[in-house]
Order: structure tokens, then C-alpha cells, then sequence
């Protein structure tokens, strides 16, 4: 039996229509096998603005009086207490502080001392205000401070658009209590603690005047994700492109 050309063309759509079906199971069941993947690598992935706004009243309204700071209010609440006509900087002492991925769990001890020296604060008229950063939770926020784990951040701050000054203070995690805290305080941080001037200052550095900060923060969090084995592999690709 022979097959002229002609009608063989025309059988072509036929037998094309016939397949669909088969084709379209095939895709459906990759398409349902990618998205279980992408599902299981994108619930590994980090939430890069965490924050529990119940939480975070009852934190402010109970007997601490700390604030949380997230991506989304840190400028807003620091600024908070601050008069426009005022010439004496707001006193905001802040913990960095974070979860066992930031922290690999040393973190615990001077998170309850920092907790003690609030409570002891919130009954104490004109002591500095308190607040906490968790960098598990704000890591965005955090890198574009880059902001360690486990220290005190002293914020004097002042009515826009005058500079803000931060004093930085590290503790040893596993020995620091409230009564070196308050002592801090007390004696005057200025000659304890080192005045940061940097880079990433979240007020006064050239990435915060130029609105660079948050973007910088969303890469560092985004390259903190990829393995070592990943980002040599970019590096690579990187170099062999300019060569």
C-alpha cells in the first residue's frame, strides 16, 4: 500500500489533536512536580520582614514599655518621642539581637538583662527609651545597618534633619546582667562605647542619604541565601562574562 504526500500532510493535524491530550497530562504532571519544588525551597526561605503587631503592643503597653522595630517603623518610632523645637537629643537604646540562626542561641542571656534594665527603666521618669531588633526577624532591616548580633545600640536623636549620633556597645553574652547595663548608664557611655560613623549608619551614612540603604539590605539578605558552592558558581559565570 502506498502513501501519496499530500495525504500524509493532512493527516498530520489528526494525528497532532490525537496526542494533546497525552502532551497536556505530561505537562500538567511536570508543572505539578515543579511547583511542589519550588513550594518545599520557598518554605525554607526566610521571612525578610517578620513582625507580630499584637506582640509588639503588648510589648510597648506592658510593664518593659519596649518597642519593636521593623522594617516598616523603625524611623517612625524612633522619631516618635522627639519634639520638633526640642535641643536635647531623645535617649533610644537598642538591642540587636536574634534567634538561634543569628544568634546560634548565645543571644538569651543579654535579651533578659536588657528585659530587666526596661522594666527597671519604665519606672524610672526621664530614662532612655528601649527597643529590640531581632535579626531573625528583620534581616533586611538589619543588613542594611549591618548591625551585629548582641549589641547595644545608643541612638541620640534629634528633629530632622540634624544628624543622629549612635553609640555602639558589645557585652560578653555570657556573663552580661542588668546591673552592667544600667552601670553603663549611669557612668556615662560616651567613654565605654565607640561612635559609629560608617558606611551603613541608618542615618548619617552615604547609603541612608541616598535612599541606598533598604536596596542594599534586600541584596546582602538575598546572597546571605545562597550556598557557597551557588555564589562561586555566580562569581564564575560573573568573571567568564567580562573575559
Amino acid at each position: 500500500m502506498r502513501f501519496s504526500t499530500a495525504s500524509t500532510v493532512l493527516s498530520l493535524p489528526l494525528l497532532a489533536a490525537a496526542d494533546v491530550p497525552n502532551y497536556q497530562a505530561q505537562f500538567d504532571n511536570y508543572l505539578g512536580q515543579a511547583q511542589t519544588v519550588l513550594g518545599k525551597f520557598a518554605s525554607k526561605i526566610p521571612h525578610p520582614n517578620k513582625y507580630d503587631p499584637v506582640a509588639a503592643a503588648e510589648a510597648k503597653a506592658g510593664a518593659l514599655n519596649i518597642d519593636i522595630l521593623s522594617l516598616d517603623n523603625w524611623k517612625e518610632t524612633l522619631y516618635g518621642p522627639v519634639k520638633p523645637d526640642s535641643t536635647t537629643p531623645e535617649e533610644w537604646w537598642v538591642l540587636i539581637t536574634g534567634g538561634n540562626k543569628t544568634c546560634f542561641g548565645h543571644c538569651g542571656r543579654i535579651e533578659i538583662a536588657f528585659n530587666e534594665t526596661a522594666g527597671k527603666w519604665a519606672l524610672t521618669p526621664g530614662s532612655p527609651h528601649t527597643a529590640l531588633l531581632n535579626c531573625e526577624d528583620q534581616p533586611v532591616l538589619c543588613n542594611s545597618w549591618s548591625a551585629p548580633v548582641g549589641a547595644l545600640w545608643i541612638f541620640e536623636i534629634l528633629p530632622e534633619p540634624a544628624p543622629v549620633n549612635i553609640w555602639t556597645k558589645r557585652f560578653n553574652m555570657t556573663t552580661v546582667t542588668s546591673d552592667d547595663i544600667v552601670e553603663l548608664q549611669k557612668e556615662g557611655y560616651k567613654s565605654a562605647a565607640h561612635l559609629h560613623d560608617g558606611f551603613f549608619h541608618p542615618f548619617n551614612g552615604p547609603l541612608a542619604k541616598n535612599g541606598l540603604a533598604v536596596p542594599v539590605g534586600w541584596v546582602l539578605w538575598a546572597f546571605n541565601l545562597l550556598p557557597s558552592w551557588a555564589f562561586m558558581i555566580l562569581v564564575s559565570i560573573f568573571s567568564r562574562s567580562m573575559m
